[in-house]
C-alpha cells in the first residue's frame, strides 16, 4: 500500500514539472493575464472621433488637412499635415479648390483688406498715398510721425482682421482666414462641429465688439478702463470678462429685438467685392434703411433673396424662416426731411462717443503709471501689466508682436480715454449737405517714449477734429421730439442762404 502512494506521488511531481515547463513566460512589468494593446485603427476620425462634419463638408480629412489617412501611427499620419487649412496662407489651395469664385470675391473685400479704415487713418495723419490692403502698411516711413501711426495700426489697432485669430478672451478667440467667419468657437476653443455654412452673430461680434458698430446692435457699451469706473467693483482675483472689458446693457436695436441677425441684412453678397466694374453698382449697391423701408406700394421688391412681396406687402424672411412685415414710410416727416436728413438722426437711441482716445507706445519699464488701467481690451497688454505689477518673477520686456508678421518689436502700446459717453448723439451736416450722426472716430492722441525715457512724440493729432459720420445700429422709435435733434441745423442753413448776396 505504501508503495502505491509513493508511485502516485512521483507521477504527480512529474506532471507538475511538465506543466511548469509549458507555462507561458511574461515580462516582469506585466501582471499575469495581461494582453497586448490593440494597434490604432487607420483613419483620422478613429483618433479625432469628436469631430462632426456637416453635409456640405462631409469629405475625407486629408482633402483639406493633407497628411496620411491610411495609417494609425500618429507621426506617419501627421506627415505633411496642414493644421489650419483655412488660414490666409493656405486657403487658396484648400478652400479655393471648391470655392474659387467666393474666395476671389472675399479676398478683395473690405473685411480682408481693411483698406478704408487704413487709408482713412493714415491720411488723417498726413499720408498722401493709398494702400490696397493692411498687409501693405510700411514697416518704416521716412516721415517719423507716420511711422508711429503705421506701428499703431500694425501692432495695436488691427487686431480684428482675418489674418488674426482674435484675442485671448472667451468670446473673441476665433479662426483666421475663411475660418474667421465659418468656424464655430465656444469659450475660446474650437467646437467639434467643423464648418458653418453661414456665420451667426457670434462670429460677427468676435470682431465687431468694443464700441464698434455691431456691439451696439446688442446694446453693448464698453466700460471705462479705469478700475474705479467699472461695475461691479472689481477685485484682484480673476473673473469672467468674455469681451475683455465689462459692458453696459443699453437698448438693443429694434431689428435685433425682432430676431434678425446680422446677415439677414448684411448678406454675403453685400460683403464681398465685385471684380466686374460693369455690374458692381447693380449687384453691390450700398445697403441703407431705404433698401427695405423705402419701397412704395407697386414698386418691385429689392434684389435680395430674403425679400418678397406677398399680397402687396414687403416681407423679409430671416435665416430662421420667420416672416417679418417691413414697415413703409408713412410719417410726413420722411417726405419733408428724408432727402436731407439721415434716418438714424431721428431713429438712433444712442451712439458711441468715446471722445479723446489716448495711445502711448512705451519702451521703458515705467509701467506703475498704468496701475489703475490694467484692463486694456488687449490680453497681451493685460498679461504684461499683471505680471510686472503683481509677480515676484523677473519682469517682462515691454514688447509686442506685429499683428501681420507676428515678429516682436520693442515698445508696448497702452490705451485710455478722455471720456466714454453714449447719451449725447452728435448731429452734424456732412460735406454732401446731408445731416447725419457723427462720432469721434479719429479723435486720436499719440505719444511715444523710447527705452531711455526720451519723449519722441507728445500728443500727436491728425487733421481736423476726428469726427466722421457713421450709422449707429441702435434703431428705435423716433419719438415726439425728433426735430429737436436737427432743427438748429436747418435754421443755420436757412440763415446762411438768406445772408448770401
Amino acid at each position: 500500500m505504501h508503495y502505491k502512494y509513493l508511485i502516485l506521488f512521483l507521477l504527480s511531481a512529474m506532471l507538475v514539472g511538465g506543466c511548469k515547463e509549458e507555462r507561458p513566460q511574461f515580462t516582469k512589468n506585466k501582471p499575469a493575464g495581461a494582453t497586448q494593446a490593440a494597434a490604432p485603427q487607420p483613419g483620422c476620425l478613429h483618433c479625432h472621433a469628436e469631430i462632426s462634419l456637416d453635409q456640405y463638408h462631409d469629405l475625407p480629412c486629408i482633402d483639406c488637412h493633407h497628411g496620411n489617412n491610411a495609417t494609425g501611427d500618429k507621426k506617419t499620419a501627421h506627415k505633411g499635415l496642414i493644421r489650419r487649412p483655412a488660414d490666409p496662407e493656405n486657403m487658396v489651395t484648400t478652400c479655393g479648390k471648391c470655392h474659387a469664385k467666393q474666395l476671389q470675391e472675399c479676398v478683395g473685400s473690405l473685411h480682408f483688406t481693411l483698406k478704408n479704415a487704413i487709408n482713412l487713418t493714415r491720411k488723417h495723419f498726413g499720408a498722401t498715398n493709398s494702400l490696397g490692403s493692411l498687409t501693405k502698411i510700411p514697416l518704416q516711413e521716412d516721415n517719423p510721425s507716420l511711422s508711429l501711426v503705421d506701428d499703431m495700426l500694425r501692432r495695436k489697432c488691427l487686431r480684428c482682421h482675418v489674418y488674426s485669430k482674435g484675442d485671448d478672451y472667451p468670446y473673441i478667440k476665433r479662426g483666421a482666414g475663411c475660418a474667421a467667419c465659418h468656424l464655430q468657437f465656444s469659450g475660446g476653443s474650437l467646437t467639434s462641429h467643423h464648418f458653418l455654412k453661414e456665420p451667426g452673430d457670434w462670429q460677427c461680434i468676435s470682431c465687431h465688439y468694443a464700441n464698434h458698430v455691431g456691439a451696439d446692435y446688442y446694446g453693448q457699451f464698453e466700460h471705462d478702463f479705469n478700475s474705479e469706473y467699472r461695475t461691479p467693483y472689481t477685485t484682484s482675483e480673476p473673473y469672467f470678462r468674455p469681451y475683455g472689458v465689462e459692458v453696459h446693457d443699453l437698448a438693443p436695436d429694434i431689428h435685433q429685438q425682432k430676431g434678425l441677425i446680422c446677415i439677414d441684412c448684411h448678406s454675403g453678397r453685400t460683403l464681398k467685392s465685385d471684380t466686374n466694374s460693369r455690374t458692381r453698382s447693380i449687384r453691390f449697391a450700398p445697403l441703407t434703411c431705404l433698401t427695405c423701408h423705402g419701397r412704395q406700394p407697386g414698386d418691385p421688391p429689392p434684389k435680395n433673396n430674403n425679400l418678397k412681396v406677398i399680397k402687396g406687402k414687403l416681407i423679409l424672411t430671416d435665416r430662421a424662416g420667420h416672416n417679418h412685415p417691413v414697415p413703409s414710410l408713412r410719417h410726413p416727416a420722411h417726405k419733408k426731411y428724408g432727402r436731407n436728413v439721415a434716418c438714424q438722426v431721428c431713429h438712433a437711441q444712442w451712439s458711441f462717443n468715446d471722445a479723446g482716445t489716448y495711445l502711448l507706445r512705451s519702451e521703458t519699464d515705467d509701467f506703475e503709471m498704468m496701475e489703475r488701467l490694467t484692463v486694456q481690451s488687449s490680453s497681451l497688454v493685460e498679461h504684461f501689466l499683471d505680471h510686472n505689477l503683481n509677480s515676484d518673477e523677473d519682469e517682462l520686456d515691454p514688447t509686442m508682436p506685429d499683428g501681420i508678421t507676428g515678429k516682436t518689436r520693442p515698445g508696448i502700446w497702452y490705451k485710455g480715454f478722455g471720456q466714454r459717453r453714449w447719451e449725447n448723439i452728435i448731429i452734424r451736416r456732412d460735406s454732401d449737405g446731408v445731416i447725419k450722426v457723427f462720432r469721434p472716430i479719429l479723435d486720436l492722441h499719440l505719444s511715444a517714449v523710447d527705452s531711455s525715457g526720451q519723449v519722441l512724440f507728445d500728443n500727436l493729432t491728425g487733421q481736423g477734429n476726428g469726427l466722421f459720420p457713421y450709422t449707429p445700429h441702435t434703431t428705435g422709435p423716433a419719438g415726439l421730439f425728433y426735430l429737436n435733434r436737427f432743427g438748429h441745423l436747418l435754421r443755420e442753413h436757412n440763415e446762411t442762404k438768406t445772408a448770401r448776396p
